[in-house]
């Protein structure tokens, strides 16, 4: 969860006015103060976070006629122009806390009753542009090139300016071998990141983070029904698709040596889905030439059981709108007085960008624990 201050969690749960910025930027900033070329007044629109999309935010935004693009420079042009945006909690005249939901490339702009009815802007964050940058000819690292060479290698050369964030060591280790990248720069970064256990994506302030997942038993938010909680529907689902019970990561071992292979499995037996149980044995493999030791082949074996592993049951809820939450962030529900609470992990967030009432977040139940 991003991080925000006590007296906003509090607030959030009683009546209070919710606050959104959508401003364009018109060179590339990092952080949470940009210069800006423009304000823009919301008429509607929404953020979706989705764990398991390649770009993982997504912007869809409605503002007034009149700012229809004419030429390449105008704020809306979609040339590479940005909008950051943001939503909030107003306190008073002196206070008002945002929260940083991303920057947004335009990537498109559409009009109904052209030139008269409203427009809507469709944006992607930045690792848009990482996978659209496909290489124009192969690139080759030798044995020894470090992570972050690698890293800002391909996208410093798509973002000069861009914040590079790690939350270990993972920059500083090396490649054992020669690799060559063909075309595909942004599946080249994601299997690295995957090879080490690790998260590759953009966050809210523009930066560049390639992270471990958060602890899955570590619970940041509650959604509660009731009096002072913040539930307002719900729906559930059961379906084992998408739903895995070990991993196998797979590395390179050279010329003479084995392969090296990290093997995870739920071996919990009273896990409803525990791999020798009757929910059958269902895996996952990823290979990578990046996987380089036993270490590491565990990790990364870890990390991909980590994103799948759970009931198979998916909570849709719809809640009180805390701006502050991402995937991979674990939430308690108490959504039934006569059921104990719950557990889950969200996989997408949708965050409105007007005083609609609720967000949607849609998750998957981590663990068979009943959090009390």
């Amino acid at each position: 969860m991003r991080t925000v201050s006590d007296a906003f969690l509090r607030t959030l749960k009683g009546s209070h006015r919710m606050v959104a910025r959508a401003r364009v930027c018109s060179v590339f900033q990092t952080g949470t103060s940009p210069v800006t070329s423009a304000d823009l007044q919301i008429f509607d629109g929404m953020v979706t976070l989705d764990a398991k999309a390649d770009a993982r935010a997504s912007l869809s935004l409605t503002v007034p006629p009149g700012l229809w693009p004419i030429f390449s420079t105008d704020p809306l042009a979609p040339y590479g122009n940005e909008i950051f945006v943001e939503r909030g909690i107003y306190y008073n005249s002196t206070s008002t806390e945002y929260v940083p939901l991303g920057y947004f490339r335009v990537q498109g702009t559409d009009q109904d009753n052209a030139d008269r009815g409203t427009i809507t802007i469709t944006g992607v964050d930045r690792m848009q542009a990482i996978i659209e940058a496909r290489l124009l000819t192969p690139r080759q690292y030798a044995s020894g090139t470090t992570f972050s060479t690698i890293v800002n290698d391909l996208v410093l050369e798509i973002y000069p300016s861009a914040v590079i964030n790690y939350d270990d060591a993972t920059n500083v280790s090396t490649l054992t071998r020669s690799i060559i990248v063909e075309e595909d720069r942004y599946g080249f970064l994601l299997d690295m990141a995957r090879a080490r256990g690790k998260l590759i994506y953009f966050d809210g302030a523009g930066v560049l983070q390639i992270v471990s997942p958060p602890p899955q038993n570590v619970v940041v938010y509650e959604i509660e029904l009731g009096k002072g909680g913040s539930l307002v529907d719900l729906r559930r689902a059961l379906s084992r698709d998408g739903t895995y019970n070990a991993a196998v990561a797979l590395g390179e071992g050279g010329d003479t040596a084995t392969p090296l292979r990290g093997v995870v499995t739920d071996d919990n037996p009273a896990s409803p889905t525990y791999f020798n149980g009757r929910f059958g044995k269902v895996p996952q493999f990823f290979s990578s030439p990046f996987i380089n030791t036993q270490a590491q082949a565990d990790a990364a074996a870890a990390a991909i059981l980590a994103s799948s592993l759970g009931l198979p049951y998916s909570l849709s809820a719809e809640a009180a709108v805390n701006p502050a939450l991402e995937p991979y962030d674990v939430v308690r529900f108490a959504f039934s007085y006569t059921e104990a609470a719950q557990r889950h992990v969200l996989d997408v967030v949708r965050i409105p960008l007007t005083e609609q009432p609720t967000l949607s977040v849609d998750t998957r139940q981590q663990s068979i624990t009943l959090v009390s």
